[in-house]
């Protein structure tokens, strides 16, 4: 059974940075996309940012530049560098991993992340 546990939120005031981490285990982790959601009050989860095994890379037009995604597949984990934190980057934030193959999909428990301006 896969698991993904996320780590790193926290509260930040705007313009600081914030790392999170995303762990899997139980799992291949061979032809995947990992994926980064997140998830304000009121509003629909969406997509941030992705990495593929291969490590090509997607963002969000609102992270671009700000934000960067990673990955150790070594120790089956998958980071999202936050810098220049904007209040409406508040949200609770989810790992998702996602194999091309076999099209099987697994969330974390999400972990949030506060700015304050």
């Amino acid at each position: 059974q896969v698991q993904l546990v996320e780590s790193g939120g926290g509260l930040v005031q705007a313009g600081g940075s914030l790392r999170l981490s995303c762990a899997a285990s139980g799992s291949r982790f061979s032809i995947n996309v990992m994926r980064w959601y997140r998830q304000a009050p009121g509003k629909q989860r969406e997509l941030v940012a992705g990495i593929t095994s291969g490590g090509s890379t997607n963002y969000a037009d609102s992270v671009k530049g700000r934000f960067t995604v990673s990955r150790d597949n070594a120790k089956n984990t998958v980071y999202l560098q936050m810098e220049s934190l904007m209040p409406e980057d508040t949200a609770v934030y989810y790992c998702n991993l996602f194999f091309i193959v076999t099209k099987d999909n697994y969330w974390g428990q999400g972990t949030q992340v506060t700015v304050s301006s």
